[in-house]
């Protein structure tokens, strides 16, 4: 067997759902390391005990790892689509997302009252959350989407030039979860940079903020959503300083008005002409916001703190908007009042469904015609686009694309 041949038969293993422990357990020869990786292993377990790590958890899960370098190849190659807001916005809170929320808030409804209770966290918030970071736990995603978490994280330790201490810590921090109990190697995985569970925690976030919410002796991103919706709820709170029982903001008309920094509160701005789309009253005046006007002649929002606390989750103003977006769907709430310009309706389920059955007829494989968009459709959608003339090639499956592929051809 050549040497590519066993990185490739090793990628099968663990996509077949071997975990790290079963790799652990096979004989030091079946894998050979790469040149220097021993070295640094060795050298490293020091630096791990004086942080705590116990050496009989060291040598149980680095003792015979292989480290994933295909970590690097997903670092430099992450899928780019070039999402304009409105797309981006359309596709987190699609149809798909808004049917199952609904769901699992009916399923986990007692859950959810009692975090809002303990903190104060608006239920649609950690809805959409847990809905855009793992389809609502979906033990699919988890089998096929995710990975051995040591492999990936002693690669990016070892050779990642840029943040080797962040990546050396988040090693660390993982040994110490295995340390305490909380869950074993084969059970931690993750995407390719160690986010795991339900709501995508990295080690740092389990170790420091994780709580046993369900009362069962362990803190755990999988298995029951309780910990990991709990523990989320509290890290909006004490790292995103979300403000008990304020929502996140609203659409207004501002008449024009740009972008503010200008922190203010809502009676405030509503002296100054800014009123909700919808008519409504500002329900608590008194509560501050500031002013965004995303893309000039599109939707304008007053922002609270809420929604800032969602950013802190994710450092993106598109990811923030599209989670309090999401979270107001599936708490029956109505898409933007004004569109973004030339922006298209969100497509149904039933539409999307569509898009990817034709696209799967055509050649193109989308991964599925569930209704769910993820990178398999949206790279399909492209080579569509492509292969088609349709311009932009943006990988975006709307109307427009729809309409094409019901043309034929």
């Amino acid at each position: 067997m050549t040497r590519r041949d066993s990185l490739i038969d090793r990628r099968s293993l663990l996509r077949s759902g071997l975990g790290a422990g079963t790799l652990l357990a096979m004989p030091a020869t079946a894998f050979a390391a790469p040149a220097g990786f021993d070295q640094w292993r060795d050298g490293f377990r020091a630096k791990a005990i004086a942080k705590g790590v116990s050496d009989a958890t060291y040598a149980r899960v680095m003792g015979r790892i292989e480290p994933d370098l295909s970590v690097f190849t997903k670092m430099q190659k992450q899928p780019e689509f070039h999402e304009q807001l409105w797309q981006y916005v359309n596709r987190r809170a699609s149809d798909w997302r808004i049917i199952a929320g609904k769901e699992a808030l009916r399923k986990n409804e007692a859950l959810f009252a009692r975090i809002e209770r303990d903190f104060g966290v608006e239920r649609g918030t950690l809805l959409a959350l847990w809905g855009v970071e793992s389809a609502y736990g979906d033990p699919i995603v988890q089998q096929n989407h995710m990975r051995p978490v040591f492999p990936s994280l002693a690669a990016l330790a070892w050779r990642e030039p840029r943040r080797r201490a962040y990546w050396e810590t988040e090693l660390i921090n993982a040994l110490k979860i295995v340390d305490k109990g909380w869950s074993t190697p084969d059970e931690m995985r993750g995407s390719w940079a160690g986010a795991m569970g339900h709501t995508q925690w990295m080690p740092e976030v389990w170790l420091n903020v994780g709580i046993d919410y369900d009362h069962d002796g362990r803190v755990s991103p999988f298995g029951k959503p309780d910990d990991a919706l709990g523990s989320s709820a509290r890290f909006l709170v004490n790292r995103g300083k979300y403000p008990r029982g304020e929502h996140w903001g609203y659409e207004v008309r501002a008449d024009g008005a740009g972008s503010s920094d200008s922190n203010r509160s809502f009676a405030a701005w509503s002296a100054a002409g800014v009123t909700r789309a919808d008519g409504q009253p500002f329900p608590q005046p008194n509560a501050n916001a500031k002013l965004w006007v995303p893309v000039q002649g599109g939707p304008a929002f007053l922002l609270g703190q809420g929604f800032y606390a969602v950013r802190s989750y994710n450092p993106s103003m598109n990811y923030a908007l599209a989670i309090c977006h999401l979270g107001d769907r599936i708490l029956g709430g109505s898409p933007f009042i004004q569109p973004f310009p030339g922006s298209e309706r969100a497509l149904t389920l039933a539409e999307v469904q569509e898009v990817q059955t034709r696209l799967t007829r055509a050649g193109f494989d989308t991964g599925g015609t569930d209704g769910r968009v993820g990178n398999d459709t949206m790279k399909a959608v492209k080579d569509y686009q492509t292969k088609m003339g349709l311009l932009p090639a943006d990988g975006y499956g709307g109307l427009k694309v729809l309409a094409r592929l019901r043309q034929g051809g």
